[in-house]
């Protein structure tokens, strides 16, 4: 399908962090542990949705809420990537989060810091960057973990003042801000997300019950598309794929047998890709299909790496996608 124009993929980090990544020996207690060469890179939802988004080619900015001398290294980062940044300043330090491969049995162990608290205004700044910049019929996702004391409504109040200005809103969100938009779907049709997406124990826990069978992925999907909490759900399956559900129907997209050498980095990279896929105009089942081949090439790349372009394009077709009937 082709567009006059491609839409924007706008990314919203409030919590992002300078990711660390390193490799020692082996990780045991009680002694220094000497580690390789480090790896600094931006982190945080939507940054890494930016970064994957940029290297397909498509349009984006990230907006992020940055502070002290770990948020400078931040937009340092992000510029030698050559992302276009929208800095949201705020009083506090931006984190910092590690990951250590234990290079003996191949585990990998990820410490993720708590972010700073962001203030009334600093909010209202990162939602008014996003509305001015914005044109409509943008997409803004809204990925990574919330800062320190944040209102588990602040996703669903952005996603209402975006979905206001004409955009698009993609939610990416866990705990009590994903519980929150479960249960307190928005009365208009025309402020719910444009997409909300899940993974596996994620569907499970808001579901209060197991959901062994695609089927029944599908069924809790499409349940949630009926009762408003979104245009389109998605959701997880690990390593078996992903199920996308809609008014129209459903899909399952099976994810490609490869090599898992990092857990890092694949829910933003399976955003990333979906979501520009349907900026530059994919139908439901090829968007799913290509969010699944990007999953698939950033389990298979090391660390806090960024999958490529051209693995996305190799996976895709082993990617197969059918329709699925709720059970």
């Amino acid at each position: 399908m082709s567009l006059d124009h491609i839409p924007a993929v706008l990314t919203v980090t409030l919590n992002p962090a300078l990711d660390l990544s390193t490799e020692t020996a082996a990780v045991v207690p009680g002694r220094k542990l000497r580690c390789g060469p480090p790896r600094l890179d931006p982190g945080g939802g939507g940054i890494n949705v930016s970064r994957l988004v940029a290297r397909l080619g498509g349009e984006t900015t990230a907006f992020v809420a940055l502070g002290g001398g770990t948020g400078m290294r931040l937009v340092a980062a992000l510029q030698d990537e050559g992302i276009s940044t929208r800095i949201v300043p705020i009083a506090h330090e931006t984190r910092t989060s590690l990951s250590v491969t234990d290079a003996s049995s191949g585990a990998q162990y990820r410490f993720m810091l708590p972010g700073p608290a962001l203030s009334a205004g600093e909010y209202a700044a990162a939602r008014r960057a996003v509305t001015e910049e914005g044109a409509t019929g943008d997409f803004v996702v809204i990925s990574g973990s919330l800062p320190t004391g944040a209102d588990p409504d602040v996703p669903a109040r952005l996603a209402e003042a975006f979905a206001a200005a004409g955009l698009r809103p993609v939610i990416d969100t866990s705990g009590a801000a994903l519980d929150h938009l479960v249960r307190h779907p928005a009365a208009d049709p025309a402020a719910r997300p444009e997409i909300l997406r899940f993974d596996h124990a994620e569907a499970e826990e808001v579901a209060g019950r197991e959901l062994p069978r695609r089927a029944d992925t599908a069924r809790f999907a499409a349940d949630l598309v009926a009762r408003g909490a979104a245009r389109r759900i998605v959701v997880g399956r690990q390593a078996e794929g992903n199920v996308l559900a809609e008014a129209a129907g459903a899909w399952f997209a099976a994810a490609a047998p490869v090599a898992v050498v990092s857990a890092i980095g694949a829910g933003d990279s399976f955003l990333a890709a979906m979501t520009y896929a349907f900026a530059i105009g994919s139908e439901p089942d090829e968007a799913l299909r290509w969010g699944t081949a990007a999953a698939c090439a950033a389990v298979s790349t090391p660390g806090t790496q960024i999958c490529a372009p051209e693995d996305i394009e190799a996976l895709r077709p082993r990617c197969t996608v059918e329709p699925i009937a709720p059970a």
